[in-house]
């Protein structure tokens, strides 16, 4: 019973999401960055400052950024494919898979959509690049900054991946080991094993709302050659990724949000946290790092509640 009740709320949140959106001015286009075309969507017109939000992987898509346009009643949200993944443009040149191209490509999106004031937004890598974007193009025109379930450190990152792997059964701590060791990676016990950390910490119970995009794909290269084969193997670009030195620097209003059984570990999104001056932190009980979509309306009452802040705060 209660799983069918659940079910049926499942259904109905879709069916109310659904309703919302056909009502919703939504509209979308493409940006010429470096590399190619970035395609983006802006949903409402609310007359706040734009959220402008960056979504996960790298080589992930903002299709569930869509869990934010309840949130278009008063301001627009923008989200958008990164290159080379989702409907934008998927060029074979592998030398764009880069961070400082990513950043330059988010501040052509910017200009080119007349974003002087906005609000900045960023899930996972996409916490990354959003952290990385104000400490090399600086705050100006930035009015708060949302680091959800960030990549700040890489090596802070592992070190807590791997204080997790050792949570759990010792056969699939050596099933993840002996493969990491001999390069097969992508073997199919391999593949198996990782689901027991996902499931904990990544994924961590059903989508209380769900969004689909079928013709939005994701790009595993990019994933790979950036990041590596999991969530908690690093093998690629970002190996060497650290902005901890440098929060200091980060002169915006800032929330972290994390999920309290995050492979973002809450005590590690503390110790970042208290290096940004002023910043806050909201730890949501019961989810991993899939946090918008297992707990949906809580994470959009706490981003809403600190955008109007934020807001005012620069009005005065």
């Amino acid at each position: 019973m209660i799983a069918l009740a659940r079910r049926l709320g499942v259904l109905w949140m879709l069916v109310l999401a659904a309703s919302v959106s056909a009502e919703m001015p939504l509209q979308s286009g493409f940006v010429q960055v470096p590399g190619g075309p970035v395609w983006y969507e802006i949903a409402g017109d609310g007359l706040g400052v734009p959220l402008l939000t960056l979504h996960g992987g790298p080589g992930g898509t903002s299709c569930g950024s869509q869990l934010l346009y309840p949130l278009s009643g008063e301001r627009p949200i923008i989200r958008y494919d990164q290159l080379g993944s989702g409907r934008s443009g998927r060029p074979s040149d592998t030398s764009l898979w880069q961070r400082d191209r990513f950043v330059e490509a988010l501040h052509t999106l910017r200009r080119e959509l007349g974003l002087e004031r906005l609000h900045l937004h960023g899930h996972s890598w996409g916490g990354a690049l959003a952290a990385y974007y104000v400490l090399q193009k600086g705050p100006e025109g930035i009015v708060s900054l949302t680091l959800s379930s960030p990549l700040i450190s890489t090596p802070l990152w592992i070190r807590d991946a791997d204080a997790l792997r050792a949570t759990l059964p010792q056969d699939v701590q050596d099933t993840l080991d002996r493969h990491e060791a001999e390069g097969s990676t992508d073997h199919e016990d391999y593949v198996a094993a990782t689901e027991a950390f996902y499931s904990r910490f990544v994924s961590r119970g059903d989508p209380v709302e769900e969004t689909r995009c079928e013709d939005a794909p994701r790009n595993p290269l990019i994933y790979r050659q950036m990041w590596g084969p999991t969530e908690f193997h690093a093998t690629g670009s970002l190996q060497d990724f650290d902005v901890t030195p440098r929060l200091g620097e980060i002169d915006v209003p800032t929330l972290f949000i994390t999920g309290e059984h995050d492979e973002a570990r809450p005590e590690t999104i503390r110790g970042f946290a208290r290096a940004v001056p002023g910043s806050q932190v909201e730890v949501l009980p019961g989810v991993g790092h899939a946090s918008l979509s297992r707990a949906p309306q809580r994470y959009r009452d706490l981003l809403g509640k600190f955008l109007r802040e934020s807001e005012a705060r620069s009005a005065e």
